[in-house]
């Protein structure tokens, strides 16, 4: 049975596009991340935008958000899948051209975000800003991206097409396809259109579009990443192959279906509020399958998570992903969405997944990929991984638990009422009551970053040895 993962050979493989994308991948992360802990700032000290319009909380949250999903992720997902299609399929990417493109593109379309959103320049619609150009240079690199990888797959040297492959072209190919429908527009300058949507309809695509967003981009795809590195780096099969079939036709059978539940107690019909929250719901049970799967990989090889950092980044990552993909259906039952719709609790569920899940295992699958990139060992010091799992471990938890208590004392002041049906608190009353944990979501995201820059320090260090081929020293575990 075709359960482990094909061994590595000797074949060449286009690997300047994964560096490529490796080290531009570390580079909007810290960028990105650094963002969102200036803007936590601001809901500190509200100051801090310095009465300028262009960094006002309404004009970098997008930036945020968008570099934070397409190029820190975007790129963690364009290099992991490269590697792991080369390396799987046993045949060099079809085309090294079509890869630079690939590669310059997607960096051109993320510096046309950072330039327009402090302008204004955006449709306004969560995580689908970019105006018509940008949406349609996007559109044109994801069909040179999807080109090349079921390219190299169509030309693979061995007959099975590993599992984690099925997860990166679900990916591929539902991204296009939300991304399209959503940006369908009119436009009526360069930096201006309109939805063809409108009313209800636009909120429900949109939706659809930002809810598989999250299930596409920063699940499925993450999910591939998963069941290629955890087995690697844990020097183990994975444990149920039949389990991970299942789960890939169920989850993206299933998520897409999701998207309602972000509209609950909105125009939107009823029937399609229940119909996504019961998806929701069912929805438990595939994502469970695949971090069930990923976490009983290691049977037999728990005592590496004493000495292998690496190892315990992917395997708290998908602890993470288990309690967030827990969280999400029981947020989408609407009595609960009731208290917790438009408070922070949904930003704490929303970084659960974001840190705890997507950066974790990013930072883990790249501390596993950059020694083989640049032909070392291993990374410069391990004793700097284990510093920086702790800070990430340590600011996730901080910051989604600060929001987690925000979001809860929202919920439960907006809807308090006086004997006389008056409203018990004011808004800014809340606010004030959430103003402590807005400093803890700093101090926590602000920890989460400082490991990113740990991250580059070893990065380049480790590339500068091997770029000199000198041999990696054995340091000791701390």
């Amino acid at each position: 049975m075709a359960s482990a993962i094909p061994p590595d050979t000797n074949s060449t493989y286009n690997y300047d596009v994964v560096r490529q994308f490796t080290l531009m991948t570390l580079f909007w992360g810290i960028l990105g991340m650094g963002m969102g802990v200036f803007i936590a700032a601001q809901l500190v000290w509200p100051a801090l935008n310095f009465d300028l319009p262009w960094i006002t909380f309404g004009r970098i949250r997008p930036i945020h958000t968008n570099l934070v999903i397409f190029a820190f992720g975007g790129g963690a997902l364009f290099a992991t899948s490269f590697y792991v299609v080369q390396r799987t399929s046993r045949v060099r990417l079809i085309s090294d051209s079509l890869a630079k493109f690939v590669f310059w593109g997607w960096q051109a379309a993320i510096v046309a975000m950072l330039i327009s959103y402090p302008l204004g320049y955006t449709t306004s619609k969560e995580y689908a800003e970019m105006e018509w150009p940008i949406a349609l240079w996007v559109t044109i690199v994801w069909v040179a991206y999807a080109y090349l990888f079921f390219g190299t797959i169509a030309r693979r040297k061995v007959k099975h097409i590993y599992v984690g492959n099925w997860f990166y072209g679900a990916f591929i190919v539902v991204t296009a396809m939300v991304h399209i429908i959503n940006h369908a527009v009119v436009p009526i300058s360069l930096m201006k259109s309109y939805s063809v949507y409108s009313g209800a309809t636009d909120a429900m695509i949109q939706w659809w579009y930002g809810h598989s967003v999250v299930g596409f981009i920063l699940s499925v795809g993450f999910l591939g990443m998963m069941y290629y590195f955890v087995p690697k780096q844990a020097e183990r099969p994975i444990y149920s192959y039949r389990l991970s079939i299942v789960h890939f036709w169920a989850i993206i059978s299933l998520y897409i279906w999701a998207g309602p539940h972000h509209l609950h107690y909105t125009a939107l019909p009823d029937w399609a509020q229940s119909l996504g929250m019961a998806m929701s719901i069912i929805l438990l049970a595939p994502s469970w399958g695949g971090m069930i799967n990923g976490m009983m990989t290691l049977s037999g090889a728990w005592h590496k998570l004493r000495t292998d950092p690496i190892l315990r980044f992917l395997v708290v990552s998908l602890a993470f992903y288990g309690m967030s993909t827990f969280e999400g259906p029981m947020m989408a039952i609407k009595t609960v969405n009731a208290l917790s719709h438009y408070t922070d609790w949904t930003i704490g569920h929303v970084h659960a997944g974001a840190l705890g899940w997507v950066a974790m295992i990013s930072i883990g699958t790249l501390y596993h990929m950059i020694p083989k990139l640049y032909g070392r060992e291993q990374m410069h010091s391990v004793g700097l991984i284990n510093a920086h799992f702790w800070l990430a471990t340590i600011g996730t938890v901080l910051y989604i638990a600060s929001m987690w208590v925000n979001g809860i004392t929202q919920g439960l002041m907006w809807r308090a009422i006086n004997d006389d049906g008056t409203l018990t608190y004011s808004f800014v009353e809340a606010l004030q009551a959430s103003h402590p944990g807005y400093i803890v979501r700093l101090l926590g995201g602000a920890t989460f970053a400082s490991g990113m820059l740990l991250m580059a320090y070893n990065t380049w260090r480790t590339i500068r040895a091997g770029e000199r081929g000198v041999q990696a020293p054995v340091p000791a575990v701390a």
